[in-house]
């Protein structure tokens, strides 16, 4: 079933790549740091569902707000001619790999059990 969505996502990436817009360089930094906030979050929710303490309302206000929060300190970065948006995308990119790691050992662990018990 996975091997089927990651089939479909691809095909929906490249169809849409294709047809897509180009983004204008004037936001194309907003745009790039609103996405890594938002796949922080994305990944921050994977990870607290295989916890078991996912909260809706939690990951709602933290993907609309990471996102508003990076966009607004890339303005005031791009305002003061500092690279603000710098320190937010290594703070997220630093978080998306923590969630990655705990990701992958939840299954790692999930498949070393499923294989002893085999």
């Amino acid at each position: 079933m996975i091997i089927v969505a990651i089939i479909v996502g691809c095909l929906l990436g490249i169809i849409l790549g294709v047809n897509a817009p180009v983004i204008p360089y004037s936001i194309s930094g907003y745009v790039a740091i609103s996405i890594i906030a938002a796949l922080d979050s994305v990944f921050g929710g994977i990870t607290s569902t295989l916890k078991g303490n996912f909260d809706l309302k939690v990951f709602v206000s933290g993907f609309f707000g990471n996102a508003i929060l990076s966009i607004l300190l890339t303005y005031l970065g791009e305002k003061l001619n500092v690279d603000i948006y710098l320190a937010a995308i290594v703070v997220f990119v630093g978080r998306m790999f923590t969630n990655l790691s705990i990701i992958r050992r939840f299954y790692i662990e999930k498949w070393s059990k499923k294989t002893k018990k085999n």
